[in-house]
């Protein structure tokens, strides 16, 4: 028998949702005025793309979106987030806006609204457009995160007014530290320098934008989304003990406690200054209160456990992956864990007083290949979800202010630097042709929301 959440758990207002990005489905990378992202300059670098692919096409979401809006209302969306992509909008990333590519966007607003779907928007999802990587290497300087709320403004002028909810940024820590400390994300540099100037500098456009977004009066909601993972250690040794302390620092504190407390993590920033990093020269008067202005909402992505061990290398800790026997054709290195879900949930609640939580994306990425007679039966997806549904639901009950979950994702994307292999939507995309066809989890997750809105 099928797992079925218990969605009666939930207020009637829960908000059940998917998610996109703009890179990852919209295609038309060259039309209607669009700029350089430093991701379509990075997928053209050899071998940084498992597959060679790029986000050309994608899922020719820009031209296909009438069609992807009706799959929403099939699927009984209550909510629908998406991001805007930067270059659309202002191709050098300063001056001008682009008409076209904000009335594409406010099309698709206007298309979820008449469809009774909430407009859930994120500003940034990593398209940063290129030529600010050109002029001020990208993140890496403050003057980018002026630009930013150059931008931020613009899009809130033109969208405000029917958006009810807008995340500024989505996964910083990827942005900064896969991008500009590991290279294998765009735009692939190898600096740790770089990394935690970028980190800063994204948090300072977050509070930027933020704080032009109270400016203009407007009568919705704002927040941000950050990854983040339970960190446990791999072993009952105190250095992995110690390890995992500082993985958590690294990457759930990085940006929780700038955020959500107005300070850096002493233990983190202590490790990167020891290995030539410092915080403190980026930190101007004014910075941390900018970044904890106050939010809305926390947008919470999560996917996996962090399993720690303690290394001589890099930072002193490195991740460990555990085989999972009910997920055995899941495509990414992740350890699948719902229980991390609903103990990171309660962490915010205890630790930071968090605001309202929205699970902001959920998902597991699969193989997902047609059967004989055309089907999708993605059932290991439908457990994952199910599981980690149940585990919000745990959450909710123990009394975190959980209001909304979001299935990642609508549809099968490009998945960053693994290409169009890994599959995670509950809609499948023949990349060859385009064509959509509803996984078993697309009708699991669609009676899971109609039996929900039926009280």
């Amino acid at each position: 028998m099928v797992p079925m959440a218990d969605q009666h758990a939930f207020p009637g207002d829960f908000l059940w949702g998917a998610a996109t990005s703009a890179y990852q489905v919209e295609g038309a990378a060259r039309q209607d005025g669009r700029g350089e992202s430093i991701w379509d300059r990075f997928v053209r670098r050899p071998g940084v793309i498992e597959d060679g692919s790029t986000g050309d096409v994608a899922c020719d979401h820009y031209h296909r979106w009438s069609g992807d809006l009706d799959l929403m209302a099939r699927l009984g969306l209550r909510a629908y987030r998406f991001s805007i992509a930067w270059p659309r909008v202002q191709p050098t990333g300063r001056g001008a806006i682009n008409r076209a590519g904000l009335d594409f966007y406010s099309r698709l607003v206007d298309g979820l609204l008449a469809a009774g779907i909430t407009p859930f928007a994120t500003m940034y999802h990593w398209d940063l457009p290129a030529a600010l990587q050109d002029v001020y290497g990208g993140w890496r300087h403050r003057d980018t995160a002026e630009r930013f709320g150059d931008y931020a403004e613009a899009v809130l002028r033109e969208l405000g007014d029917r958006v009810p909810y807008w995340i500024t940024l989505n996964e910083p820590w990827v942005s900064a530290f896969l991008g500009y400390h590991v290279g294998v994300h765009a735009p692939g540099e190898r600096n740790l320098a770089g990394a935690v100037a970028a980190a800063h500098h994204l948090l300072l456009g977050h509070g930027r934008a933020t704080a032009i977004f109270r400016g203009l009066g407007l009568s919705g909601k704002i927040g941000i989304t950050l990854d983040l993972q339970r960190a446990s250690p791999a072993s009952d040794s105190a250095a992995d003990a110690q390890a995992t302390v500082l993985a958590d620092g690294m990457t759930n504190r990085w940006f929780l406690d700038p955020v959500l407390r107005g300070r850096y993590p002493a233990d983190a920033t202590d490790l990167v200054a020891a290995h030539g990093a410092s915080v403190e020269p980026l930190v101007e008067p004014g910075d941390l209160e900018a970044i904890s202005e106050r939010l809305d909402f926390l947008g919470v992505n999560y996917y996996f456990r962090r399993l720690v061990r303690a290394s001589r290398d890099g930072l002193g800790w490195t991740d460990i992956r555990l085989p999972h026997a009910r997920f055995p054709d899941i495509q990414m290195p992740w350890n699948v864990d719902p229980d991390g879900l609903s103990e990171q949930l309660v962490r915010l609640r205890d630790e930071y007083a968090a605001p309202s939580i929205y699970v902001t994306e959920n998902g597991i990425a699969l193989s997902d290949a047609p059967g004989p007679d055309g089907r999708i039966d993605d059932r290991q997806r439908i457990d994952y979800l199910a599981d980690h549904i149940d585990a919000v639901r745990r959450a909710h009950a123990a009394g975190v202010d959980v209001r909304g979950y979001f299935a990642w994702s609508l549809l099968d994307n490009f998945e960053w630097a693994y290409g169009y292999r890994p599959r995670f939507g509950l809609v499948h995309v023949d990349f060859a042709s385009l064509r959509r066809t509803p996984k078993a989890s697309f009708d699991w997750y669609a009676r899971l929301i109609a039996r929900a809105g039926a009280g």
